[in-house]
This record gives structure tokens, C-alpha cells and sequence, in this order.
């Protein structure tokens, strides 16, 4: 029986849409699935890892297409319609509880694993606050700040970004608790006490599926849940529970000695010295020594190996002689697109910071270390 035939491109589109939140490996194989449902003129597709879910749908112009619904390895069958010449027209059959993939002389069954097995995620409650901002503004806050989380930290509230609306801005903040990142935009909401802890894994799918344009994203907060529609595609996922530090005493506010820096070259002179940098993660120091009109950039590794560069700056202060985490300089450099950075800093054994001259939208905190 011909469930539906179209053009291959509209059943990989959505498809590559909701894929990304898949494991091939699942505790419970039906999550290795994705969800197909087909309600006349509407092809509905739906994956979920227990605690995100990622729902889309193409119409297409009613036929002789079957209402249907089913599940069918999501990976599997993204490699197969991928494998597929573009343009090309696609049948779908369900044969003997398998699932019949058509096109030309190529032909490819599935398993089918029944659809309502299939853990679809429905929220109860009454949404406790609802919003709307372009893409592309979610998008610029999230990059500027999922760098900065923490990887499998037990302080699982560092695990995520903080999203939250305080004295009529929404802030994003993420943090390791060795270098914070803060980013903010204006808004018209009221509401101070709207706060979230938004999962690392979300904010990944949210900064690949979000667009770099002014189409509206609308989210609506939930007790334990929050729900982001945009672009015909709807993401639910469950936020982190618990109390977010207060970030606002990390940022530091008399670090009265400032220079300008080149985004670019910064960033090509810690390449270049990097080379010769430790190979441990946590170890990965550069020193900066910071001279009248001059920023001296040096890295040794374990060998005794020593690389050193140097940049022109504005600066006629005492010497100061910093070390920082060169992958935290990097991170920032690499994610935030701006042509210059602000540091600030107090003394050697202070936190420096480091923000984008005459705006207050953005803030980075890095703890000095010891080399």
C-alpha cells in the first residue's frame, strides 16, 4: 500500500530538521525513531531524546497520500533519502510491518516499531510567561555565551545557558565558574522574575536551527518545561532545575586600567603561539605581559618550548604581567564578531574583563591562573 509518493526534498528537509537531537544508540530503541505522521494534507515529522523534542511538518497537496502514522530509524532513513539523486520522486509503503522506501530502481526496507509507543512530550500546564523576539537577536545571545558553560559539572545548573529578563533587558549568562559570559538586549517585558536554565544540548539544536534573520521566534515557559516555535518547526525541552549563581558579583567593576585590542590579529598572534602551548586542557596558559604600548603575547609547554609574539597598543600604565587560559581567549575570539575588544583589568591576581568599547550589551570574565 502507497502511503505517500513526492519529491524527495520534502520528506529530507524536515527531516534533517528533527535528526539532530537523535542518538543510534538509545536506552529505549523507539527513540532512535522518528515519529511520521501523515493527516491529509499535512506530513508531520517528530524525534525526541526523552528531554527535548523537535516537531516540523511540510504540506503538500492532497492526492491519493494515506493517513498514517509510524516510526522508523531517523538516521537510517536521512543516510537513504541523502544517498538519493536530488529532485527525485519518493515512495513511501508500509509492507509486512516494514517500511518501503521507493525511488527508481532503489529500493530500501525499515523497521517499524509501532507509533504510539512513542514517547510524544504534551505539557499540562498553563504557560507561566510567553514572549517573541527575532531570530537572529536569540541566536547573536546564545552565541555569545554556550561557549562559557560547563561540561558535565556536578553543579548541574552550570550545565545550561541562564535565559532571564531582569531591569527590562533579557540577559543570557553562561559560566564554568572560571569565566563568564554575559550578553543582553533590550525588551518591553515586565516580568523580572522570568528565568530559565536552558540545557547545553538545546542550546546546540537551537543555534543550528534558528535563522539569521528577523522571523519571529515565540516561547512560552513552562514550570519545568520551555517551548520555542519558529520558522514552522516547534522545540520543546525540559529547562535545569535550580538556582543559577548570582552572576552579577563575578562581573568586576574597578578594573580601572583598559586597552583596545584587533579582534583578528589578537586572534592570529594566540594562534600562532598556541602551537607551543601545553597539550592539557586545564594547563593551556598564555602569558600577557602588558607594557606602555605594547601587549607581549608568550607560551611555553612542558618541553621548555617557548613561543613569542607581540601587538601595538594604546597603553601607558604600570606593567602588568597576566596569565590566562588561552582556549577561554580563543573561545571568545572565535564567537563573538566584533572588530575590537575592551580589557580591563586591576592587578595580576584579579579577574580581567573584557567587553566591546562604549556598549554594555556584553561581558566576559576570565580568573587569571598560574603557570
Amino acid at each position: 500500500m502507497i502511503l505517500i509518493k513526492t519529491n524527495r526534498d520534502n520528506l529530507i528537509k524536515p527531516l534533517q530538521i528533527v535528526t539532530g537531537i537523535v542518538e543510534r544508540r538509545q536506552t529505549f530503541p523507539i527513540l532512535s525513531n522518528v515519529y511520521i505522521q501523515n493527516h491529509d494534507d499535512e506530513l508531520r515529522f517528530l524525534t525526541s531524546d526523552s528531554e527535548m523534542q523537535i516537531e516540523t511538518a511540510f504540506v503538500h497537496k492532497k492526492s491519493k497520500n494515506q493517513n498514517f502514522s509510524l516510526t522508523v530509524p531517523a538516521k537510517k532513513m536521512q543516510d537513504i533519502l541523502r544517498s538519493l539523486d536530488p529532485d527525485t520522486d519518493v515512495s513511501l509503503l508500509r509492507k509486512d510491518e516494514k517500511l518501503q522506501i521507493k525511488s527508481g530502481n532503489s529500493q530500501f526496507s525499515l523497521q517499524i516499531l509501532p507509533s504510539e509507543d512513542f514517547p510524544i512530550i504534551t505539557e499540562e500546564h498553563e504557560a507561566t510567561a510567553a514572549f517573541s523576539l527575532p531570530q537572529n537577536i536569540l541566536k547573536d545571545l546564545l552565541t555569545k555565551v554556550q561557549y562559557a558553560i560547563a561540561e558535565q559539572d556536578i553543579r548541574y545548573f552550570l550545565n545550561g545557558v541562564l535565559l532571564s529578563v531582569q531591569n527590562r533587558e533579557l540577559v543570557t549568562v553562561g559560566t564554568d565558574t572560571h569565566r563568564l559570559a554575559f550578553a543582553s538586549t533590550p525588551t518591553q517585558l515586565n516580568e523580572d522574575n522570568l528565568s530559565v536554565i536552558l540545557p547545553r544540548k538545546t542550546v546546540a539544536e537551537l543555534l543550528k536551527l534558528l535563522k539569521d534573520d528577523e522571523a519571529p521566534v515565540n516561547i512560552k515557559i513552562f514550570p519545568k518545561r520551555v517551548m520555542l516555535s519558529f520558522s514552522g518547526i516547534e522545540l520543546v525541552s525540559k529547562v535545569i532545575d535550580g538556582q543559577y549563581p548570582n552572576f552579577n558579583r563575578a562581573i568586576p567593576t574597578q578594573n580601572d586600567k583598559t586597552f583596545d585590542l584587533d579582534r583578528l590579529s589578537f586572534l592570529h598572534v594566540l594562534q600562532r603561539v598556541s602551537i607551543l602551548s601545553n597539550s592539557n586542557e586545564l594547563l593551556r596558559g598564555v602569558r600577557l605581559l602588558i607594557t606602555r604600548d605594547k601587549l607581549c603575547v608568550i607560551c611555553k609547554n612542558a618541553e621548555q618550548e617557548e613561543a613569542y609574539d607581540e601587538i601595538a597598543i594604546s597603553y601607558d600604565g604600570n606593567e602588568i604581567d597576566y596569565s590566562l587560559n588561552i582556549t577561554y581567549l580563543m573561545d571568545l575570539l572565535n564567537n563573538v564578531s566584533t572588530d575590537t575588544f575592551r580589557l580591563a583589568f586591576a592587578d595580576a591576581s584579579s579577574s580581567v574583563l573584557i567587553t566591546i568599547p562604549d556598549r554594555d550589551d556584553f561581558k566576559y570574565v576570565i580568573m587569571p591562573m598560574r603557570i
